[in-house]
């Protein structure tokens, strides 16, 4: 590498400032220095799809990242979840003081592009990297590499105590959840602070904090009614009839149940004569006659809140509106197993914010500002934030997360690696 390369990548960083240890100064050199190897990596990485649903693909993305964690001095499990339907989790675990903070790191090998998408490809853009899961989680998986290699490299992993969580089904969970997540939640249990490195998230082009997230779950309403004549439609015999009913329940959700933090979506609807959802849940086939009443619709939609209490609540009002039927009509409402819980904005989280704001200031970065929660999506942090202090967003930034045209900001790597390796050597130093 030329000198004029070396000074090109050492400007992804910001200066050392002072207050930086040498140790840390180290890292924040290592960091630039390896970031043509971190997009080889992330190439690598993108290259080999692993969607959700390709078992054998997922597989092969863990052990890439298996080559990448044990001459870094991890011990690395393979956790196969044929039985959840899904390929597995790689689990990397890094002994160090026995008297220090346990640190648990999270992030996952599975993308939402299956074999059958036509987006495959790493492509270079500039300073955009474009291709499956570039930013949501490849690049994420980078970033955490960066950070360790540099810790190693300035000596400070010797003494951490890590446990890397890699889950193959953070996109489309496997089931039953509890069997599917369980090593991850006995692992928070037994850790002092939890880090996610899915993507960074930027407010009017600010780096963002993320402390909280909200839930994910689904649900389906089947609103029933009377088979007629539609010259007949909300008369006493022929009732207002099963569309008409659910219309009137989909309203009513819009207009009685908002409240902060809350959204709602309603993402499939069918209705008529019959109408009938595949195994999935993702399909809906219907038919029917402008002039018969329809017997049957359905709609399938999503809940997320931020906190366990407010689930519970809005649950309890769909459930009563849904059961307040029309003349005629008849509604049921379900909700799905395996919902992810909330990550609820707490005290402990807000602390682990303010150190990392103290590594932006060492670093001679601005601070972050809490992420408004209405701006990420769930995520596999929240299984453990019940249970241990928590920040998410730690991975790089990117656009157009989950469609064909994902990419990730290049120089975003080098910026979250450095602030990952300084705030865990920071943290691993900490007793319990």
């Amino acid at each position: 590498m030329t000198l004029a390369a070396l000074a090109a990548l050492l400007a992804l960083v910001p200066p050392v400032q002072a207050k930086l240890s040498p140790a840390e100064a180290k890292m924040a050199k290592t960091v630039a220095a390896e970031q043509d190897r971190s997009l080889a990596l992330l190439e690598k990485l993108v290259n080999q799809n692993s969607g959700s649903q390709n078992l054998a693909g997922v597989e092969k993305v863990g052990q890439m990242m298996r080559a990448e964690l044990e001459p870094l001095g991890f011990r690395v499990t393979w956790k196969p979840m044929a039985d959840t339907g899904r390929a597995g989790h790689l689990i990397a675990t890094h002994t160090g003081k026995p008297d220090g903070k346990r640190l648990l790191l999270i992030a996952h090998l599975d993308t939402v592009f299956e074999p059958d998408s036509p987006f495959q490809k790493f492509i270079r853009k500039g300073d955009m990297g474009e291709g499956p899961g570039a930013g949501d989680d490849k690049g994420g998986m980078v970033v955490v590499v960066a950070a360790l290699r540099a810790m190693h490299a300035a000596g400070t992993l010797k003494g951490a105590n890590i446990e890397f969580h890699m889950t193959g089904d953070e996109e489309d969970a496997g089931l039953p959840i509890e069997k599917a997540r369980a090593d991850l939640v006995a692992a928070g249990r037994r850790s002092d602070v939890a880090l996610d490195f899915e993507g960074l998230v930027r407010d009017n082009g600010a780096d963002m904090g993320s402390i909280a997230r909200r839930s994910s779950d689904s649900w389906t309403v089947t609103a029933t009614g009377k088979s007629a004549h539609s010259s007949g439609i909300f008369s006493a015999a022929a009732g207002d009839g099963a569309i008409y009913e659910l219309t009137r329940i989909i309203h009513r959700f819009r207009t009685e149940l908002p409240e902060p933090n809350l959204t709602f979506n309603v993402g499939l609807i069918a209705g008529g004569q019959e109408a009938t959802l595949d195994a999935g849940g993702i399909r809906a086939t219907a038919n029917g006659k402008t002039n018969i009443i329809a017997p049957i619709a359905i709609a399938r939609g999503d809940l997320r809140a931020l906190s366990p209490e407010q689930i519970e609540r809005v649950k309890a009002k769909m459930t009563t509106i849904v059961a307040d039927h029309a003349p005629g009509t008849d509604a049921k409402i379900a909700f799905d197993p395996g919902g992810y819980p909330s990550m609820a904005p707490t005290d402990g989280n807000r602390a682990l914010l303010a150190k990392l704001n103290t590594v932006n200031r060492d670093l001679g970065l601005a601070e972050m500002a809490p992420l408004d929660p209405l701006k990420r999506g769930a995520g596999d942090i929240s299984f453990v934030a019940a249970d241990v202090d928590g920040l998410a967003g730690l991975g790089p930034y990117s656009t157009g997360d989950h469609a064909p045209g994902e990419a990730v900001d290049i120089p975003s790597i080098a910026r979250q690696a450095t602030r990952a390796a300084i705030l865990m050597s920071r943290l691993a130093t900490e007793n319990r």
